[in-house]
Formats: C-alpha cells, sequence, structure tokens
C-alpha cells in the first residue's frame, strides 16, 4: 500500500506539530507519522516549563495556537542572572526595551493540547499513528519513499520532501547517514512546579553553580517552574529525595529570592547531552528540532530555536513549486547557518563556563557579570538572542505576515 504526500513529517511532537500547521496554510498534502495513539499526549508533553521567547509567541499566535492554551501564560518581564559564589549580577527589564515581556512561560501539556486542536482542524493533514519509521525504500522520479509500520503492518509512503522531526535519537537522521557531534555535561536536569511565599511577579531568575543551572520561571498559574541541575553521579540521591529534603535542596541553591518554598509538584528527570547534526539535509529531506540539534537548556533556546527551523523551512517551501527542491533545501540550510551557530555557541559556552570550578576563572565570571549589566550595548546583545530575534528572523517571528 502506496500513499502520496508532498510532505512527510515523521515526529508529532513540538516542531513537527507546529511545522504540520505552517504547511497547512500553504494548502500542501501533508502526512504526519506519530508515535503516539490517537487520544493520547506525546511523553514531551508533560509538566515541564516551557519558555517560549518573544519570537516564538509572535509565531504561535499567528498560527492560531496561543490562542488556544486553556490556562493562562506567565509573562517573563524581568530576568535575573547570577552564579552561585561570585560576585556581580545581571538584571534585564522588558520596560527598557518598549517591550511589556520578554516571552512567556507556557506548560508543555496545555501546549500540546493546544497543538492537537489546531492539528484537528487542518484540512490537509493525513495522520498516521500510532505508527513509526521503520526505512526508506525505493525512490520514484521526484519522490522519496519511506517505510513505516503500524497496527496494520507496513506501509510505503511517497513524499516530494521528508522532514526528519522525530527526536535527539533521530531514527530518520541515521536512515540519510548524517552524523552526529556528541557532548556528554555529566549533569541531570531535574523540572517541577514548586509554590511559595511569594507568587511570580514575572521575574525569571537563573543562578549558576558548579554542577549546573537552576533557573524559576513565573507560571500563570501562581507557581513557579523550576530546572535543577545536578551532577550525574548525584542523581540517584536528589531523585531519592523526599519533598522536605529537595525543598531545601532548592532553597540552598536560590536562596531567597522568592521568599521559602513550601511546596513542590511531581520531579521529572533528563539527562543532559548535546547531540548536533553534521549537516541538515540530504536528497529530499531535512532535519530539524531535536533531530538536528538538542542542547543545554541554560537559557531555554531549544524548542525556540526548533521552531525556527521549521518557519523557515515553511518560507523556502512557499517560493517553490517542488517542496524537496534541492535548491529550496540549500537555501534553507544556508539560512539556519547564523542563527543555528550563534545560539548553539552561545548555550554550550554558557552551560561550560558558569559550571567550571576553577578559582582562577570565579573574578572573570564576576567581572563579566558586572560588565553586561553596565553595559547597555551588551545587554542589547544578550536580550536579541533570547527572544529570538537572531540571524535571519522568519516572517512569522517578527510579527508579519508569512
Amino acid at each position: 500500500m502506496t500513499e502520496r504526500h508532498d510532505v512527510v513529517i515523521v515526529g508529532g511532537g513540538l516542531v513537527g506539530a507546529s511545522l504540520a500547521i505552517a504547511l497547512d496554510r500553504q494548502g500542501l498534502d501533508v502526512g504526519l507519522v506519530e508515535a503516539t495513539p490517537t487520544g493520547q499526549m506525546p511523553a514531551v508533553f508533560d509538566q515541564r516549563n516551557l519558555s517560549f521567547a518573544a519570537a516564538t509567541v509572535n509565531a504561535l499566535t499567528s498560527l492560531g495556537v496561543m490562542q488556544r492554551l486553556r490556562t493562562p501564560t506567565g509573562p517573563i518581564r524581568r530576568i535575573h542572572i547570577s552564579r552561585q559564589g561570585d560576585f556581580g549580577r545581571v538584571k534585564l527589564d522588558a520596560g527598557d526595551y518598549g517591550r511589556d515581556a520578554f516571552g512567556q512561560v507556557v506548560v508543555a501539556r496545555d501546549f500540546g493540547e493546544a497543538l492537537e486542536a489546531r492539528l484537528d482542524r487542518l484540512s490537509q493533514l493525513t495522520r498516521y499513528r500510532p505508527a513509526r519509521f521503520v526505512g526508506f525504500a525505493q525512490d520514484e522520479a521526484g519522490h522519496r519513499a519511506l517505510r513505516i509500520a503500524d497496527g496494520d503492518g507496513e506501509r510505503t509512503l511517497q513524499a516530494r520532501l521528508v522532514v526528519a522531526a522525530d527526536g535527539t535519537r533521530s531514527a530518520v537522521r541515521e536512515a540519510l547517514g548524517i552524523g552526529v557531534d556528541e557532548h556528554d555535561y555529566g549533569q541531570t536536569m531535574f523540572v517541577a512546579r514548586v509554590r511559595a511565599t511569594q507568587a511570580p511577579d514575572g521575574t525569571a531568575y537563573e543562578r549558576f553553580c558548579d554542577t549546573g543551572p537552576t533557573a524559576l520561571l513565573p507560571r500563570g498559574d501562581r507557581h513557579w517552574g523550576v530546572v535543577h541541575g545536578v551532577a550525574r553521579e548525584d542523581a540517584d540521591a536528589v531523585a531519592a529525595l523526599d519533598d522536605a529534603a529537595w525543598l531545601a535542596r532548592l532553597q540552598h541553591a536560590i536562596g531567597w529570592r522568592i521568599g521559602r518554598l513550601i511546596g513542590s509538584g511531581e520531579r521529572s528527570v533528563y539527562p543532559i547531552v548535546r547531540v548536533v547534526a553534521q549537516r541538515l539535509v540530504a536528497e529530499r529531506a531535512v532535519v530539524l528540532g531535536n533531530a538536528a540539534q538538542t542542547i543545554h537548556p541554560v537559557g531555554a533556546q531549544g524548542f525556540n530555536l526548533g521552531l525556527r527551523d521549521a518557519l523557515t523551512l515553511a518560507e523556502e517551501i512557499a517560493r517553490r513549486d517542488d517542496p524537496g527542491d534541492a535548491d529550496s533545501l540549500a537555501a534553507y540550510a544556508a539560512r539556519r547557518s547564523e542563527d543555528r551557530g550563534r545560539t548553539l555557541a552561545f548555550s554550550d559556552g554558557l552551560a561550560r563556563l558558569t559550571a567550571n570550578p576553577s578559582p582562577l576563572l570565579k573574578p572573570l565570571r564576576s567581572l563579566g557579570l558586572a560588565a553586561v549589566d553596565a553595559q547597555p550595548s551588551l545587554q542589547s546583545f544578550l536580550v536579541g538572542g533570547a527572544m529570538g530575534f537572531r540571524g535571519d528572523v522568519p516572517a512569522l517571528c517578527r510579527g508579519e505576515a508569512a
């Protein structure tokens, strides 16, 4: 059994679903291969906290997703950055840049439900679920053939373009023969929501220490989203802590900036490994999102970067009759070069520098924090990247019609 589509997206997570919505605006026939059965949500849509940059908010509003969120978002109006044991700090205020907020904090589960509601309204989308990518088959002229397996067995899909949006350990990327560069940070991240005596006021805190960052994000439900990095060898012990000991650990890491911590939700655990694809395109195929680059969560750049991948690809597809045209894919890779390269360098450099315990770096870091806090030009550079306005920015991210 063979079915034909203009584009087949493998992976129905945050980036894959967003791309399907963007392509539907162009009237393309799109197939979406999803591992999760109908009526269930992918594991990525849990209680973790997603920090949407301003560019991401613009785009998802244009795509009709933000309007379908059921719970209030948490505006990030101020950012406070410091490091445990170092002098200096950086304080950024959106009002200084003529903005109400740098971005919004969204609960992943709520975002997943909003995406699902939007996908249900697409007119040109065929969803294969639950299904998994098996491999590539014999291509036909102008198409790439891929095999998928579902409850009825195997079937072959023909697509003018295949998109790998199937995550860090992408099977499609591997089948395309695209290698990766990996770096294990030796850190594990714990994600949860916490309550404190002080409700969120629009301030996001990023606190660095030797074993990784601790971030506090202002959610819209009067809770704080917390991301807490620990050394990999300590992860099992931290996971075994009861709530009181867990909150005491967090309190030590962040101090009393939001008062006393008084409650915590369930903790999710993620080892932090950087995985970067060595190239983005192959014949009639492209990798994006976590399949293209899985980066350290410091600075909350991962999904924001992946969404810009998807929207740039959608723009290039819209410019040509053939979505898998070699010139189109080359243009896509070229357009993503600056944003991707600078974001990867920023994320990796910040993760390594702030976690390095060398006493020689302490005064340099302190001077660096003080310099950024005192120099508007340095702050503007930091703010522009944090809001997603870096490199060749897709039109929807700029708040313009695509």
